[in-house]
This record gives structure tokens, C-alpha cells and sequence, in this order.
């Protein structure tokens, strides 16, 4: 592998018009694709394999008519009236006809109906809601149409009520990044620049990533609507292909200054870093790649297309770094080089690598104690799939849920949808009365509505309202009782039911995913080892690298859950509402943080590696390789950490979570894991650590990782290592 890269290298830095002029054109295309394509779909949380799904579908079959529209968009109007005074007084109750008036006369409304006809007004009188249907789905759904309805609130505010639209017709989509994840990326180029201290060292690596993320982000746009790709899910591949692909340039240009720096011209130098610290960022972006892609094989559509789209853009900044850096440094091969780095003399990555190996065991239970300590909170995780309550205050729609709560309880937020197939009954109205009454004196359940036949007679639904909130624990114990339930609710009706709605649906899917969430977590690990025994031939060293992983997961997982679930330090990060962690978001964290800790395991400890393959003793090779390497995967680090922290300002909770879930692993795994824990452990292990029994040693593969190839090739002189080697 490094003999073929040491010659795209070359080839790169010929032909660099060639390859710039190719990049341009895909990323123009790209873009042109996109500008004509729809627009991303929204997230869903259904998927199929579960209760409430296995409900919705059999509604759809049932009742054809009545659920032709169930993806159509939806308006809830809700009204309060000032304090003391009641709905149903003449002029509060006149400006809400008006608007239900006005609403019934805009474009694209299927119905409008009254508060006063449907009885939608609160005990006490002080709220009332309207629902609105419309004729589109939410995407379809126009400016003039969403104008009409504004216009109608406004009359109604302007009557002394306080009125506020739930549902997502006038919801504004949430912002990803802004002035945060700008900040970012400036930390990211400072970092840069204090590490080459070049303006154009420290712009390279940016551009190229931009221009990747760029590639990656008009694709997405250009097939997101037919394949059904998220908006969620474009976000995740942007964050992750910027922070991998200013990585990946990074450790490509310092291999270049090093090359350079020992004496190769410019375009061997070139060839050189491709050839061997591309390798690196082959294998590394291979292990992102497959670990994202594994989501595929947990059985969740959402997660499988969120790794799917990120291990696309991973695959771009791979490609980038290998063609598109090799072309730019032949446009400016000298202008990069202002400092010397031969890495020759003694350093603070030697010095630091030398007070560990002093103190190895101390070290470790310092570090394991520290890190134990950091995931205890994911004892407690709680996954679930917040709605309107975890959007910020400002917005109509959390205010309406908020109005809601506080009119009709915090139940009526998240109605339980309960279908009953009644065919087997002898009679199916007394069979559906009877568990509609069973249903209703379960303890937590506040009300059901009358069941609703199809023109059939065969099927009946009906909502049942929980008195708490939809992703209060209360909730999810409730259904799970009422399922238990269920064999001794229909014993002698012979109709079987199932639970469904909203909140069953994000139920069944938080319990899905903490379902599959170990057997990937085991997939996962057991990929790591077996790359890790390829790549450094070694049992004790993957093990090592397999058992730091683990730790960085759960202490990144532990921070998520004292931030987002119970509130920690909310303010800090613009957290208006904690609650369940996003169902998705930990096996998503997973499949990420195992790629990125890889690559900071191949680019450290295939430098001490070669340094032992050098004939090295165990103790100094881990000093040669900390000396060579730890400025640069520091640097790599920071980017990482600034790029992901960034992105804690989005809006969309998904994101936000993942943002900084991320941040803290790389923060964890860089500094904790590989700085400290992986020294001192590989010097407690010693000559050990790289014992492999021989008829291993033949069986396996060899990946020419450092590019020893280039080596033993008698037409290239001997190279010296750097940290984009490790």
C-alpha cells in the first residue's frame, strides 16, 4: 500500500492542474445537483420491528381513508385567555371564530375545526385549542399559506389573547451552528498556524477540508430527498468530515515539512508523505469508515443512514488528502517550510513520555480511576426522543406545548393510540368498550376518548391521555404495564390490541436502540482488535487500545448524560430543558468515537513501533515515538475538540448532543488515554507488548502501515519518521 501512494503522491504533485481541475468539477457539480434537488426531509423516529410501528401500519390497512392524511401537515392553534378571564366570553370566544374564519379560508386547508364544536377547552375555561389540517405534507406547505396563518394569530393576539401554534407548519428549522461553530473553526486555524507557523501551512489543511465538506454536503443535498436522507443526518457528515479532513491534511503536510527537512526535493517529499503517513490516514479513515457503516447491521434505518452519509464524507476527506494536498503543496513547496521540525532533539513529548515511564503504575489508576469516575453516570441513561418541550422558550411551538401542559395536564401532550383488531370478537363493541375500560382504570391514565369503528366494523381506535409527560419515566413505565397487561385485559373479548402513538412510537425506539446498543458495542470492539492485531502485529497492544476505547465511550457517554439528562452545567452550553438522551444519539457516538480513537492509536503507536522495529528497547522506543509525534496529534486533537465544540451551539438537539459528546471523547481519548494511559502501560508491559506467537505471525496479513516498503526500495534513500507516521 505505501509503494502505490508513494506514487499517487508523486503523480498528485506532477499533475497538479489536473487534479485540482478534477476536484473542481465534482465539487461544481455537486453543487449545481443540489440547487435543483428538494430539500431534506425531516426526521423521523419510526422504524419497523417494533409495537407502535406494527400499530401505524395496521391503521393504514384498516383505516384507508382516515389515515391517507396521516402525513399531511397539522397546526394546533392553542388560545389563553388574560388572567381572570375565561375562553368562552363573548370577545375572547368572537376572535377565536375569527380566526378559525380566516384559517378555513386560507390555501391548502383540508379542515378547521372550533374549539366550541370539538369541546377543546380546558376545565377551567382559561385555554382552548383549534386543529388545523392541511392538504400538504409539511415540506409542501407555502410561504403564502404559512402567511395566512400568521396573519390570523396576529388579529386574534391583537384581541388581548395569548395564542401560540404547536406542530410544525410555522416552526423555524433549527440552526445547526452560527457564531460557535465559526468560533471553532477559527480555534482550529489558530491552532494550525501555532503548530506550522505559516499562514499558507496553516490555510492548506482548511481549504482542503472545506472544499471536502463542501463535496460531501452538495452530494447529500443532490440524492437527501430520494434517498431520505435527513437534515440530522447532513449535519453529522459536515461536522465529522471537516474535523477528519483538516486532520488528515494535517498529518499529510507535517510528513511533507519533515521530508523536506531531511533533504528530499519537493516532489519526493510529496511522495513520501503520501506514501507513508497517507497510509496512516487510509487505515484510519478505513476504521471510521467500517465502524459508521456498521450501523447498518443494528437494524435502525435513522442510524444507519446517519453512518452511511458521515462515512461518506470520511471517505471524501480521505481521497482529499491523498490527491487534492499533494497538488496544492506543488504550488507552494517552499512556502510551507518556515520552521524546522526534524524532531531530532529532545522535546516536551520525550520529556513527558519519560515522567510516565517513571511512574507507569501510578499512571494507570490514576487515569482508570479518573475515567471510571467520569462514565458512573451512565448507570442512569435514559434514552427517549424529546419534542416540543426540548425546543427553546422563544419558539410558538414550546410555548404552545407549555400552554398545553399547564391547561390539559402533561399528559395531553402524548396521547397513546390504542388499536384493537376486533375481527375474532363475537361482538366488537362490547370487546373494544371493554378494553377501552380496563385500559382506562389502569393506574397513571387519566382519560380515553370513545372508540372510533372503520367502515368495517372490524377495527376501532381510541386515545388514552397518561397523566405525565411524554418522556417522563411515569410514561414509559405505563405502557410497559399496559403491554404486560395485555394477555389479562383480553382474556374472554378475543381482540387483541397495540399501543401506538407519538410517545409508544419514541418508546419502542429508545428501547431498540439501548437493545442493539451492546451487541454493537461487542461488534465494535471485536473490529477493533482484529485491525489493531493486523496493524501492529501484536496481542497486548490492541487489547490496550480496545480496553482505552471502552473507557473514553463511557466517560464521553457519562459527560452526555450529567450534562443533557441531569442538568449539569445546562446553562453553560445553551441547554434550556434536560431530560432522556436522544435515542440515537449513543450507538451514533459509538460508531464516531471508534474511528476518531483509532486514529490517534495508529498515528501514536505506529511510531513507537517502528521505532522498536529499529531495534529500539521497549522504554525508549515509546520516548522516540512521543517526541515525533505528540505536537502534531495534540494539534490534531485541539482541531478536533474546536471543530465538534462548535457545533454545541446548533439547535437541533441530535446535533448539540453529539457535538459535545464528541468534543469531550476526543478530549478524553487524546490526553487521558493515549497521552497517558497508553505510555504507561506499554511501559509496565515492557518487551511483552509486542510478543505475537509465531504461527499468528504467519497467518496474518501485512499492512505496510509505516511504509517500510519505501525502505527497502534501493532507489530512495532513508527516511526519517515523524507524527504523521504515528
Amino acid at each position: 500500500m505505501a509503494t502505490f501512494l508513494y506514487r499517487l503522491g508523486r503523480w498528485a504533485f506532477r499533475r497538479r492542474w489536473y487534479v485540482v481541475l478534477v476536484w473542481a468539477v465534482v465539487l461544481g457539480g455537486a453543487g449545481l445537483a443540489s440547487t435543483t434537488a428538494p430539500g431534506l426531509p425531516d426526521d423521523t423516529a419510526s422504524m419497523p420491528g417494533i409495537e407502535a410501528q406494527a400499530a401505524l401500519d395496521l391503521m393504514r390497512e384498516r383505516f384507508p381513508d382516515s389515515m391517507a392524511d396521516i402525513d399531511t401537515a397539522v397546526a394546533r392553534v392553542v388560545f389563553v385567555a388574560p388572567a381572570g378571564q375565561r375562553v368562552t366570553e363573548p370577545h375572547n370566544q368572537a376572535a377565536i371564530e375569527r380566526l378559525v374564519g380566516d384559517v378555513r379560508e386560507s390555501g391548502q386547508i383540508a379542515t378547521v375545526t372550533s374549539p366550541f364544536e370539538t369541546k377543546a377547552v380546558s376545565q377551567d375555561g382559561s385555554a382552548a385549542y383549534a386543529t388545523a389540517r392541511y392538504t400538504s405534507k409539511i415540506g409542501d406547505v407555502t410561504e403564502a399559506t404559512k402567511d395566512s396563518l400568521r396573519h390570523a394569530v396576529d388579529r386574534a393576539r391583537a384581541a388581548g389573547l395569548t395564542v401560540e401554534v404547536g406542530g410544525p407548519v410555522l416552526a423555524s428549522k433549527p440552526k445547526v451552528g452560527g457564531v460557535s461553530e465559526v468560533l471553532g473553526v477559527a480555534f482550529a486555524a489558530l491552532v494550525l498556524l501555532v503548530t506550522f507557523g505559516s499562514l499558507v501551512a496553516a490555510g492548506l489543511p482548511l481549504v482542503t477540508a472545506v472544499l471536502g465538506v463542501g463535496v460531501s454536503m452538495f452530494t447529500i443535498l443532490a440524492v437527501g430527498n430520494v434517498l431520505g436522507l435527513s437534515t440530522a443526518s447532513g449535519t453529522l457528515a459536515s461536522m465529522l468530515g471537516l474535523a477528519v479532513g483538516i486532520d488528515y491534511a494535517l498529518f499529510v503536510l507535517s510528513r511533507y515539512r519533515e521530508e523536506r527537512a531531511a533533504g528530499h526535493p519537493a516532489q519526493e517529499a510529496a511522495g513520501l508523505a503520501v506514501g507513508t503517513a497517507g497510509s496512516a490516514v487510509v487505515f484510519a479513515g478505513l476504521t471510521v469508515i467500517v465502524a459508521l457503516a456498521g450501523l447498518v447491521t443494528v437494524g435502525i434505518p435513522t442510524a444507519a443512514e446517519m453512518g452511511l452519509t458521515a462515512a461518506g464524507a470520511v471517505a471524501t476527506a480521505v481521497l482529499v488528502a491523498l490527491t487534492l494536498v499533494p497538488a496544492l503543496l506543488s504550488f507552494c513547496p517552499d512556502i510551507v517550510l518556515t520552521r524546522r521540525t526534524t524532531g531530532a532533539t529532545d522535546n516536551a513529548g520525550a520529556r513527558w513520555a519519560r515522567f510516565v515511564l517513571r511512574r507507569p503504575g501510578l499512571v494507570v489508576l490514576t487515569s482508570v480511576a479518573a475515567l471510571a469516575i467520569s462514565a458512573l453516570p451512565v448507570v442512569h441513561l435514559r434514552l427517549g426522543m424529546p419534542g416540543d418541550e426540548a425546543r427553546p422558550t422563544e419558539t410558538t411551538e414550546r410555548r404552545a406545548y407549555d400552554a398545553l401542559a399547564s391547561a390539559f395536564g402533561p399528559g395531553f401532550n402524548g396521547p397513546l393510540t390504542i388499536v384493537v383488531d376486533a375481527r375474532g370478537a363475537g361482538n366488537p363493541s362490547e370487546a373494544v368498550l371493554d378494553i377501552a375500560t380496563k385500559i382506562a382504570d389502569t393506574e397513571g391514565m387519566v382519560k380515553v376518548s370513545p372508540p372510533q369503528f372503520n367502515s368495517a366494523h372490524d377495527t376501532a381506535l381510541f386515545t388514552a391521555v397518561p397523566a405525565s409527560a411524554p418522556t417522563d419515566a411515569r410514561t414509559k413505565d405505563l405502557v410497559q404495564r399496559i403491554r404486560a397487561e395485555r394477555s389479562a385485559i383480553e382474556t374472554g373479548v378475543g381482540a387483541p390490541f397495540l399501543v401506538s402513538g407519538t410517545t409508544a412510537v419514541n418508546i419502542d425506539v429508545a428501547q431498540k436502540v439501548q437493545t442493539a446498543l451492546i451487541p454493537y458495542f461487542t461488534l465494535v470492539l471485536g473490529l477493533a482488535f482484529l485491525l489493531l492485531l493486523v496493524v501492529f502485529r501484536s496481542l497486548l497492544v490492541p487489547l490496550k487500545a480496545v480496553l482505552g476505547f471502552l473507557l473514553s465511550v463511557l466517560a464521553a457517554l457519562g459527560a452526555v448524560v450529567a450534562v443533557f439528562q441531569w442538568g449539569w452545567g445546562a446553562e453553560a452550553i445553551g441547554l434550556q430543558q434536560s431530560g432522556p438522551i436522544l435515542s440515537m444519539m449513543p450507538i451514533v457516538l459509538v460508531g464516531m468515537i471508534f474511528g476518531l480513537a483509532m486514529d490517534y492509536e495508529v498515528f501514536l503507536v505506529t511510531r513507537i513501533r517502528e521505532a522498536r522495529t529499529h531495534g529500539e528497547p521497549a522504554g525508549q522506543a515509546v520516548v522516540t515515538g512521543f517526541r515525533h509525534s505528540v505536537r502534531v496529534v495534540v494539534a490534531a486533537a485541539l482541531i478536533m475538540i474546536a471543530v465538534f465544540a462548535g457545533f454545541i451551539g446548533a439547535e437541533l438537539a441530535l446535533i448539540k448532543m453529539i457535538g459535545f459528546g464528541l468534543a469531550v471523547a476526543v478530549l478524553v481519548d487524546a490526553f487521558v488515554v493515549r497521552m497517558a494511559l497508553v505510555p504507561a502501560v506499554l511501559g509496565l508491559l515492557g518487551e511483552r507488548a509486542w510478543a505475537l506467537p509465531r504461527w499468528l505471525y504467519r497467518l496474518l496479513p501485512h499492512v505496510d502501515v509505516e511504509g517500510e516498503a519505501l525502505r527497502r526500495d534501493a532507489a530512495l534513500e532513508p527516511v526519517v519518521s515523524d507524527a504523521g507516521n504515528s
